[in-house]
């Protein structure tokens, strides 16, 4: 790296540290101060590892009046720094039972009683403390409160995969919530960061101003890096690097905004010399929206564009928990477009970028086949083939891809039996080998592809059948390639027949059109 330049803020969230520490920060203060003085109660989701701690921590900042820290920022001659608040701050951590996410509690409720100065007569019970310290806080300082959580979800969705435990969690959590609807004469300002967005009845019980800005195009950079963060404060950074490429990899995350990049994402490729990787997605692995997948009969490959409404991705229920919900709001999909008719909100998502929709494909495809190693020759040969339009070899790569699959994952449902999950399959297959553009549910004037694959100057379509014949035929009476004759590329239509019984190709032809 050049010299000269700041150094990289990987892994800290305190903003003091960055300043401090001569490190890169790319300010958010404009929003913090539009946060601060137009709402009272407000919550953001965002996922894992988009600097939400670090803006909880710069709020915290600026309400205890540290002015030093934001010369020549955004908030720097607006704020009233001489204003200062006494902030209780709430950071959950990782708890897999319920004594560790009490514990947890009672740390941060001590931490805060120490820094405030105050002591709760009742420190056994957390919710009192909590009523307590805001109540003496308030009259101590002669100041309304400010109450900053930080990953308040945390100790539900760690327990995602045990439900018991996290219907418990959620208990416990809503009964630290309710201290903030009953103090409100006390509260200046409560602010709550988190991944999901459970809904208000099930966690906030009743703490029903509580404003929801993950949506608020206002806020939809207020996590993550911009383009134009990307070309200007970042270019030094990035000399000799395909900002196309780039884009393609780690932008695309939509939240009304601008789109942005996972800052994680955009720190490591830096720091690792420019080499794409998938760094986000391995630091949490999404065993349990395999589990989702399993249970219930998804195509995969529908994810590339699924429509659904408002209400879908803006609550979270443990009760019902839907696969679409937990991917949008856990960042595997985001919003492609918003579609408004008749009054009625509905969002057309998709994947963000190259980055996840490559991760979670290998991942799913992972998990289908009985290693992982099994699948990496296979995946490379069908590469090698598809560069050279070898379609008669193809077939023997999909059947040994098959052949891999652990079908004892399903013995209890009849998911080989329908098209979605040999689509789900090879849909995973093809884009976990880095093809140039894979398409599911291509639309034409005459219905839809079940897979457009893009690579050089080739394209094939596949269509699937399970159980039935004239899968190649389909596609010939319907045409579907005619929409790409004009793209001058080498055309290939593939028809590809499965048997739910020998679960395997039965049938396989090709044309060039």
């Amino acid at each position: 790296m050049k010299k000269n330049l700041k150094k990289l803020p990987i892994g800290i969230s305190t903003f003091s540290k960055i300043i401090d520490q001569d490190y890169l920060y790319i300010d958010k203060t404009k929003e913090a101060y539009e946060l601060i003085t137009h709402y009272q109660y407000a919550f953001l989701s965002r996922p894992r590892r988009f600097g939400k701690s670090l803006f909880i921590d710069t709020l915290q900042e600026i309400f205890e009046g540290n002015r030093k820290l934001f010369k020549g920022l955004y908030i720097d001659d607006k704020w009233d720094f001489d204003d200062k608040y006494p902030v209780i701050k709430i950071s959950f951590s990782g708890s897999r039972d319920i004594e560790a996410l009490k514990q947890n509690i009672f740390r941060n409720m001590n931490e805060a009683q120490e820094k405030l100065g105050i002591e709760c007569s009742e420190n056994y019970n957390y919710a009192t403390c909590f009523s307590e310290l805001i109540k003496k806080s308030y009259e101590k300082y002669q100041k309304p409160v400010v109450i900053l959580v930080d990953e308040y979800d945390k100790a539900i969705l760690d327990n995602i995969d045990q439900i018991e435990v996290a219907k418990e969690s959620r208990e416990v959590v809503k009964i630290l919530y309710t201290q903030i609807k009953d103090n409100d004469r006390y509260i200046k300002f409560a602010f709550l960061t988190g991944v999901s967005k459970f809904t208000k009845a099930s966690i906030f019980s009743g703490l029903n101003n509580l404003e929801d800005i993950s949506l608020n195009p206002e806020f939809g950079t207020v996590c993550g890096y911009t383009h134009k963060d990307i070309e200007t404060t970042f270019l030094p950074y990035l000399e000799g690097v395909d900002l196309e490429e780039l884009q393609k990899w780690y932008n695309g995350y939509n939240f009304l905004n601008d789109k942005v990049y996972n800052p994680f994402d955009v720190l490591l490729f830096i720091k690792n010399r420019f080499l794409f990787d998938n760094y986000w997605f391995n630091t949490g692995t999404p065993s349990f929206l395999i589990k989702l997948f399993k249970a219930n009969s998804y195509n995969l490959a529908k994810f590339e564009n699924l429509k659904v409404g408002k209400e879908l991705i803006e609550s979270f229920d443990i009760e019902d928990i839907s696969l679409e919900t937990v991917m949008f709001q856990s960042g595997y999909l985001t919003i492609k477009e918003q579609i408004i008719r008749r009054n009625r909100i509905q969002y057309l998502l998709t994947f963000p970028n190259l980055e996840t929709k490559m991760s979670f494909n290998n991942y799913l495809l992972n998990y289908f086949v009985k290693r992982a190693i099994d699948k990496i020759p296979v995946q490379n040969d069908l590469v090698d083939l598809l560069e050279v339009s070898n379609l008669d070899d193809v077939e023997q790569t999909i059947k040994s891809l098959f052949a891999s699959i652990a079908y004892n994952n399903f013995t209890k449902n009849d998911i080989d039996e329908y098209e979605g999950f040999y689509a789900s399959v090879i849909y995973a297959y093809f884009v976990g080998a880095g093809f140039d553009k894979v398409l599911a549910e291509d639309v034409t004037n005459d219905g839809r592809i079940d897979l457009s694959v893009f690579i050089d100057d080739y394209i094939y379509i596949f269509e699937f059948k399970v159980d039935k014949k004239g899968a190649l035929e389909q596609i010939k009476e319907k045409e579907y390639f005619n929409k790409y004759l004009s793209s001058g590329k080498e055309i290939y239509i593939v028809g590809v027949e499965f048997d739910s019984n020998s679960r395997n190709v039965v049938g396989y032809d090709w044309e060039k059109v």
